[in-house]
């Protein structure tokens, strides 16, 4: 099977490529625009394989995506290409808007061309999966509330109202062209090659360099943290297994509030990391309480009973493994996390010194 990726360079999109190309003997083909947060690095084993190629497009081309497409002849459509920081979005919602809706309107043009022209045992056998947000859905407000696939959409943020736009053009695509489509919506991801400027990665970084680590407000937002390489397990279940016109919730079980997640790594940095910067006695002394941003979701958490009973899926890692992991990867990966703090992961890509 070929399978085109898009935003493939990007976090979750590196973790599912690697997987496939690291566990499976399917072909993919990546296609990522290279923003800021693609970073070709992420995939330096993966691109030794023949089985793998890559396009950098951009999503909103229509003509370099037909192009791909016609090239590459893929089975299957697995799209991530988005813009995702939610505090990039309350300061830039445009790039929100022509990415996450704009661009899987483009997308889901060129692949319903291409399917259209497709035997009938192809068009059968295609897939368009359509990889989302559990912050579609807003906030919980009971205490033992659940996300499930049922649940209304009420997203808060410009991030969140873009994914929930792209969701609907997915399902409307669904409907009235019969492009056999599937989604996922997830709850947060964290793990290796994380972009330094989301939670963990940040606070790990910050530490080691004896920075004041951020926490908005109180930090008693709720989050639900699934292992990226869970994720990816979960997604190619999905677009291999999963049913056409269906949605799976994909969660790691593991809740937890903001402020918890960050004392957690700090003291992991004790016992990883002791020696400290000059100047600090202890990691949890560099917290530092900020303003709360705008419209910021209390609590998410995820029912990920039904891909568990329909796919048989469920995640490996708890909190407790998944974070040591991944602390201890950004230990052994300074040289990686440098190379994006100064740039120079996007220099490289371009050719240049």
């Amino acid at each position: 099977m070929k399978i085109l990726i898009t935003g493939g360079a990007g976090f979750i999109g590196s973790a599912l490529v690697r997987h496939i190309i690291g566990h499976t003997l399917d072909a993919v083909v990546n296609v990522d625009k290279l923003t800021y947060a693609g970073n070709l690095e992420s995939l330096a084993d993966a691109a030794r394989s023949e089985r793998y190629a890559f396009e950098q497009v951009d999503i909103c081309d229509r003509a370099a995506l037909d192009r791909v497409f016609q090239q590459h002849r893929p089975q299957a459509v697995m799209h991530l290409a988005a813009e995702s920081h939610v505090d990039r979005s309350i300061d830039g919602p445009a790039a929100f808007i022509e990415t996450n809706i704009v661009g899987t309107y483009t997308l889901l043009e060129a692949a319903r061309q291409y399917w259209a022209g497709l035997n009938e045992e192809d068009k059968a056998a295609f897939r368009f999966h359509h990889i989302s947000t559990d912050e579609v859905y807003g906030d919980l407000e009971g205490p033992d509330d659940l996300f499930t696939e049922t649940t209304p959409y009420a997203p808060s943020s410009p991030y969140s109202a873009s994914k929930a736009s792209s969701d609907h053009l997915v399902r409307a695509w669904r409907r009235t062209y019969g492009l056999p489509t599937l989604l996922t919506n997830c709850s947060n991801n964290y793990g290796p090659y994380h972009f330094p400027e989301k939670l963990i990665p940040l606070m790990i970084l910050n530490a080691l360099e004896g920075k004041p680590l951020p926490v908005y407000g109180q930090g008693r937002q709720v989050r639900d943290w699934l292992y990226v390489e869970d994720h990816a397990r979960a997604l190619y279940k999905v677009v291999r297994n999963g049913k056409v016109g269906e949605t799976y919730n994909i969660g790691g079980h593991n809740e937890k509030r903001n402020i918890d997640v960050v004392h957690t790594i700090c003291d992991l940095l004790e016992e990883l990391a002791p020696a400290k910067p000059a100047g600090v006695a202890r990691y949890r002394d560099l917290v530092t309480y900020v303003k709360d941003r705008p419209g910021h979701d209390m609590r998410y958490a995820i029912d990920a009973r039904k891909i568990q009973r329909e796919l048989d899926w469920a995640p490996r890692e708890t909190f407790e493994s998944g974070i040591r992991k991944t602390v201890q990867w950004y230990l052994d990966n300074l040289e990686w996390c440098r190379h994006v703090q100064d740039g120079s992961y996007q220099r490289e890509r371009l050719g240049m010194a």
